[in-house]
């Protein structure tokens, strides 16, 4: 029926989405990600370009952090479903830190007939400090 989480209930302001706690980072993430995605810039894979940078390290892309809040909202519905998709890359995300991803209905609405949640999305490290911060309208028909 539309409008409902899997379970029936009703979509409503405030619904939390499944919390997704990932591994920590390591070199070895950030290199296959480079792979993958085509982004080879050696701050996030080269700790003496990094350095010379004025970085400690390298670390994370920010694309790969938006990519695990993109699998946190196509865990919620199908990616079918995703209409927008926007964030904000806040801090830097080291090695070692722990992705925590989250989200919440704060909105519904909707256009042309059609019934739309907005979800605010973040990531977050181990320590509660935010990296990455966003919103995403998701068809719920």
């Amino acid at each position: 029926m539309a409008g409902e989480q899997e379970t029936g209930v009703p979509v409503k302001v405030g619904d939390v989405l499944p919390e997704m706690v990932l591994p920590a980072i390591d070199r070895a993430l950030l290199c296959r990600f480079a792979g993958a995605s085509g982004d080879l810039n050696p701050i996030h894979v080269d700790i003496d370009f990094a350095r010379r940078a004025g970085m400690p390290d390298v670390f994370a892309h920010g694309m790969l952090g938006m990519a695990w809040l993109g699998r946190l909202l196509t865990g919620w519905r199908p990616q079918s479903c995703l209409r927008s998709f926007t964030v904000r890359f806040m801090a830097l995300t080291h090695l070692g830190n722990q992705p925590v991803l989250r989200g919440q209905v704060v909105d519904l609405l909707d256009e042309d007939g059609v019934s739309l949640a907005r979800v605010a999305v973040e990531m977050l490290n181990q320590y509660g400090q935010l990296k990455i911060q966003g919103e995403a309208l998701v068809a719920l028909d």
